[in-house]
């Protein structure tokens, strides 16, 4: 489906942006691929790595609702990455945050319904779940503004959905490339938060196909969730570095013992599916009657049981420290 059409991606340069654009120039033929930020290094980096014909490359931010408007002319689908998102930062610089992924997202909003843009997917986080920090509840308000936008199309062909997952394995900002770092540096020990913190782990790869394949089951509306493994902090400090001890160093701003992805409170709202669940919107206003038990692909759930919730503490697929070392060298 995205052979011959123009794609954008805010935030491009970030690790999605550029292992998305690797599997799109790899298995489709895009008339344009669009990697929208503001950091012009990163972009002038990243053209050296992707010159495709198709590639285009606009400095711009999602603050800027006029830039956007240019850069989606023409556009078919967006994918909205761009975001601030490192949990500390946020707590020190609240104000920079909801500008970036509050009223950011609204303009990307905005935007795509000025273009008549087909297909939007946002990206978001287990942390916009139950929010304890500010980045998860900026995120949470990104995600509400995108499941009401359905409501706000008339007579457009625009969908909106959102796709929530867990930490991505190696991405800039995680623990991995940290703990990395201080073992090359030769530390004696890695700093752990607590022994009892779990977290959802997805490899980028498997994140950027759970992205390209909800394009395809999306009706709009929608919040995405795929079945991802969990795994206790300690387990993958010792996969990386078996011989290092521990040092409790406590919880930092903002941080969560375990993550969810699925509240109980959205129980009433959530579809298992095979490998992933469905959140239907509290409030669909289309006037459409969507079922979102069936995706336009076919694929059936089921409403889970009341007070249903999907958290890394209590989750059935748990990720070993073998595979995880494996999942990491590939």
């Amino acid at each position: 489906m995205f052979n011959n059409k123009n794609i954008l991606i805010t935030g491009g340069t970030g690790s999605f942006g550029k292992k998305y654009t690797e599997i799109i120039l790899r298995d489709y033929k895009p008339n344009r691929l669009i990697i929208f930020s503001r950091d012009e290094l990163k972009q002038y980096e990243m053209a050296q790595e992707f010159d495709d014909e198709c590639m285009r490359y606009f400095i711009g931010d999602v603050r800027d609702l006029e830039r956007l408007k240019e850069a989606m002319m023409g556009v078919d689908y967006v994918i909205h990455a761009a975001a601030l998102k490192h949990v500390t930062a946020a707590e020190y610089n609240p104000m920079e945050c909801i500008k970036t992924n509050i009223n950011g997202a609204e303009n990307v909003i905005k935007a795509a319904l000025h273009n008549r843009v087909k297909k939007i997917l946002a990206l978001s986080t287990d942390k916009a779940a139950n929010p304890v920090n500010l980045y998860g509840a900026t995120k949470l308000v990104s995600d509400k503004l995108f499941v009401a936008a359905n409501n706000m199309t008339g007579s457009r062909d625009i969908r909106f959905s959102v796709i929530r997952y867990g930490n991505v394995i190696g991405s800039r900002g995680s623990v991995v490339p940290f703990f990395q770092k201080l073992i090359r540096n030769n530390a004696t020990e890695l700093p752990i938060t607590d022994t009892k913190m779990t977290r959802f782990l997805i490899t980028l790869e498997d994140g950027v196909n759970f992205v390209l394949k909800n394009f395809e089951r999306m009706q709009g509306g929608e919040i995405f969730v795929p079945k991802i493994p969990s795994m206790y902090i300690t387990d993958l400090a010792e996969a990386l570095a078996p011989d290092l001890p521990h040092r409790i160093v406590g919880m930092r701003p903002g941080e969560k013992l375990y993550e969810t992805m699925c509240p109980s409170d959205d129980s009433h709202l959530t579809y298992e599916f095979e490998d992933f669940y469905v959140i239907a919107p509290g409030a669909d206003l289309s006037g459409e009657n969507k079922d979102y038990s069936t995706t336009v692909l076919g694929e059936t759930g089921s409403l889970v049981a009341s007070g249903f919730s999907y958290d890394s503490n209590s989750n059935t697929e748990w990720l070993s420290k073998e595979l995880f070392m494996e999942l990491l060298e590939t």
